[in-house]
């Protein structure tokens, strides 16, 4: 380094004994600089910049699209809720629940941890810092827009900007197609969707949901109308709403014992997908993932309505 700055000392001595004019110093300032970065050490790191290698996601949309993106090979580990692609079941889970940890991100060494907004706190966050992982938040918006905006925000994350938009034309070609088909075949069917763990944890969702927001573009109408996010479920509710389907995840459906019992639930008969026995269940990471698969679940949910 010290033999790099004595020959600086002199070249810019050079300079200043050739008495060149400003003219001609600014037009060859270009060289100068670069001969100046090669001499001092100075340059740009590039593995500053370089995609990571080693990643976690922490739910199933940014599985997904981490995926789609090329990095399926990245991905060290997911959080409970990411089921697609299939492999994805094969992957270590950073926690048994939708809670993480620090210690349990830090021990899978990832360079990058993606995560929803507002899911990792900032204590954690500071964590992961000291220990040199970066941890990028993406929000998501559960509309079509927000599916593009939600592409490009991890692909900026995985720095495949590239990628993101040649990604981002596919899913809108497939969702402009699945958007004709509903447009073709109108339903205007009423659903009510239930969140059920078991029968004692049942959920409704209302308006301004990710369910809300897939209903309607596959061509239904909310059943739910009086309030927004979820509330607990009611048999009043439920009689008050009508619904024509019941729209479940297809493990919520199984915890409350498959068809016929939901069916025997107190309110049930009384509403016409009660009385139809129109109780539809669908995957839930794509029924509200909001990704690449968008048009599967527009044309699947639509089918059933």
């Amino acid at each position: 380094m010290a033999i790099r700055v004595i020959i600086l000392s002199n070249m810019l001595l050079l300079i200043l004994k050739t008495n060149c004019s400003l003219q001609s110093l600014h037009k060859n300032m270009k060289k100068i600089f670069c001969i100046i970065l090669l001499l001092t050490g100075i340059n740009f790191d590039s593995s500053a910049s370089a995609p990571p290698k080693r990643i976690i996601t922490l739910n199933g949309a940014l599985t997904e699209t981490v995926d789609a993106l090329g990095f399926g090979k990245s991905i060290v580990a997911v959080d409970i809720t990411s089921t697609y692609p299939s492999y994805v079941s094969t992957l270590p889970k950073v926690s048994k629940n939708r809670s993480v940890s620090a210690e349990g991100l830090i021990s899978f060494t990832p360079d990058l941890v993606l995560a929803p907004d507002g899911s990792v706190s900032k204590e954690i966050e500071s964590q992961l810092i000291a220990a040199g992982i970066k941890l990028i938040r993406i929000k998501q918006v559960f509309t079509i827009e927000g599916t593009y905006q939600f592409i490009s925000d991890v692909a900026s994350a995985l720095q495949v900007a590239d990628k993101g938009n040649a990604l981002i034309k596919q899913t809108k070609d497939k969702i402009n197609k699945a958007l004709i088909t509903v447009k073709q075949q109108p339903k205007n069917t009423k659903v009510l969707f239930i969140y059920a763990r078991s029968p004692g944890v049942m959920m409704v969702a209302g308006k301004n949901t990710h369910i809300d927001g897939i209903i309607s573009l596959a061509g239904g109408k909310n059943a739910v109308t009086a309030f927004n996010d979820f509330k607990p479920y009611t048999t009043e509710a439920l009689v008050e709403a009508n619904p024509d389907v019941i729209l479940m995840f297809d493990f919520g459906f199984s915890s409350l014992g498959g068809l016929d019992s939901i069916l025997k639930i107190p309110g049930m008969a009384q509403t016409n997908a009660g009385k139809n026995k129109r109780v539809m269940q669908m995957d839930a990471d794509l029924l509200i993932n909001f990704s690449t698969r968008l048009d599967q679940a527009i044309l699947q949910l639509h089918s059933k309505l």
